[in-house]
C-alpha cells in the first residue's frame, strides 16, 4: 500500500470513528420499503458525480451496475452517468442544467468528496448542493443525495462538520440519503484499483449494493405517481 494509500484509509477509518461517536443521537434516514414495479415506463436516472461514477471506467462504474438492475426490475429505466474526474460541487452546479434532460426522473447527486480533500469552504459546499437540489426538485426530479466522508486534511473540526452536512441536506430538503457512499469500500483493497482509493470493478458493484436500496423505493414511487 503506498504512504497517500495508507495515509487516506488510516484517516478514512479515525474519520468514521469520530463521526459516529459525535452524531451518534441523531436518527437515520429511512426510505420506504415498497418494491420497483416491472411495469414498462419511460424515465432517465441521472448520476451526477465525479470520478467515483467513472471507476474503474464508464462502463463498469457504479451507474452502469444500477442500470443491470433496473434492466430487471424497471424496464424502459436509462442511467445516464454525468460523472467527471475531479469534479467539485461548483463544477456540477455549472454543468447542472446541461446534464439534466426533459425525461431525468432521478438525480444521483454524487459530489463532494474533491471538495472536502480541498478544504472547500463548508458553506461553499452547502450552497452548491442546496442549489442543484432545489432545482430539480422545481423540476418534479427526486433526489438521492450520496453522502460522503473526509480525511482531516485540513483538521478534525472540518472533518466533522463535512460528515454532518449530508444529513443536514436530506433533512432540509427531505431527501433520500445515502449515508456513505464508499461503505464497506473505502478501507478495503480488494475493492480499490492500483491506486488504492478507486474502486474496481468489484468495488464498483458493492457501491451500486449500497446505492440499491435508496435508488429503488424512488423509482418505484416515480412510477406509481406517473399512474395518476
Amino acid at each position: 500500500m503506498t504512504t497517500r494509500a495508507r495515509r487516506v484509509s488510516v484517516c478514512y477509518s479515525l474519520v468514521a470513528i469520530v463521526a459516529a461517536t459525535s452524531c451518534a443521537s441523531a436518527d437515520a434516514p429511512t426510505t420506504p420499503s415498497s418494491s420497483a414495479s416491472s411495469a414498462v415506463r419511460t424515465g432517465v436516472v441521472l448520476v451526477l458525480g465525479d470520478s467515483l461514477a467513472v471507476s474503474p471506467s464508464r462502463s463498469e462504474g457504479f451507474p452502469s451496475q444500477l442500470q443491470k438492475r433496473l434492466d430487471e426490475t424497471s424496464r424502459g429505466w436509462t442511467v445516464t452517468n454525468a460523472g467527471v474526474s475531479g469534479d467539485t460541487t461548483s463544477g456540477g452546479l455549472r454543468r447542472f442544467d446541461r446534464a439534466l434532460t426533459d425525461d431525468t426522473r432521478v438525480l444521483v447527486l454524487e459530489l463532494g468528496a474533491n471538495d472536502g480533500l480541498r478544504g472547500v469552504d463548508i458553506a461553499t459546499i452547502e450552497k452548491n448542493l442546496s442549489t442543484m437540489i432545489e432545482r430539480a426538485e422545481a423540476r418534479g426530479i427526486r433526489v438521492l443525495l450520496c453522502g460522503m466522508e473526509t480525511p482531516p486534511f485540513n483538521g478534525w473540526n472540518y472533518s466533522i462538520d463535512f460528515h454532518r452536512l449530508f444529513p443536514r441536506l436530506s433533512q432540509k430538503y427531505h431527501t433520500a440519503l445515502v449515508p456513505f457512499l464508499l461503505e464497506g469500500v473505502a478501507l478495503n483493497p480488494d475493492l480499490n484499483g492500483d491506486d488504492e482509493i478507486h474502486p474496481n470493478a468489484a468495488g464498483a458493484k458493492r457501491i451500486a449494493e449500497t446505492v440499491w436500496p435508496y435508488l429503488e423505493p424512488l423509482v418505484s414511487q416515480t412510477i406509481t405517481a406517473s399512474r395518476f
